[in-house]
């Protein structure tokens, strides 16, 4: 009986051939892949994303084991076609538009995908038409925009104001994030919710999809 532990292990270090090894045993043992996946793999990713807020682990830490995530989640997922429990919920992820930042929106599209969201990551310099066209095609339930200057930063505004030209305001939640953003800016610009690194983006998006 494969020890399921040892893929709690694989991911929390970061060890994505020992990862897809495990995960491959389980399957072969029958195992359900959302009890691989609720039971070890999102605790492992959960695990990580603490100590990284903690100061214990660092942003390589933090990608190796969203690698190792992926690898095991590519051999499980076309496992799961037609279970409901499959996704907490669609993410649609992107830097604004002007902004060629992607390292920490890649992260937190990373760590979402690694507790259990279904990510649609839309890259750099995306524009508002951009946002609404992907939420609209893959039903999103949160648009996540990642700004890393102050002169991009209000293009999140036009985002918001262009939903809600387009009438889907009210059936996506709006998240936003990066250095020079606030909560307080959040506020200001109607989005739903802001925070300031990966973990907290995950523990938003689960109180945004609960609601």
């Amino acid at each position: 009986m494969t020890d399921l532990n040892l893929l709690y292990d694989a991911i929390l270090n970061g060890k994505l051939e020992q990862s897809v090894e495990v995960t491959n045993q389980a399957v072969a043992e029958g195992i359900e892949p959302q009890e691989i996946i609720n039971g070890y793999m999102i605790k492992a990713m959960e695990e990580i994303g603490l100590r990284f807020q903690n100061g214990e682990a660092f942003v390589p830490n933090l990608l190796m084991a969203a690698r190792a995530m992926k690898g095991s989640l590519d051999i499980l997922r076309p496992l799961m076609k037609g279970a409901n429990s499959v996704s907490m919920g669609k993410v649609v992820i992107g830097t604004v538009k002007g902004d060629l930042h992607d390292i920490g929106k890649n992260l937190v599209a990373s760590m979402l995908e690694g507790c259990g969201f279904e990510v649609i990551n839309l890259g750099v310099d995306i524009s508002s038409e951009k946002f609404i066209e992907a939420a609209k095609e893959h039903k999103a339930d949160i648009i996540c925009m990642s700004a890393l200057l102050t002169t991009t930063m209000n293009y999140m505004k036009e985002v918001i104001d262009a939903l809600e030209a387009a009438g889907v305001r009210k059936d996506v939640k709006v998240m936003i994030g990066g250095a020079p953003v606030t909560d307080a800016f959040a506020q200001q610009i109607g989005a739903d919710g802001y925070s300031e690194n990966a973990n907290g983006a995950v523990a938003l998006a689960r109180k945004l999809v609960a609601e």
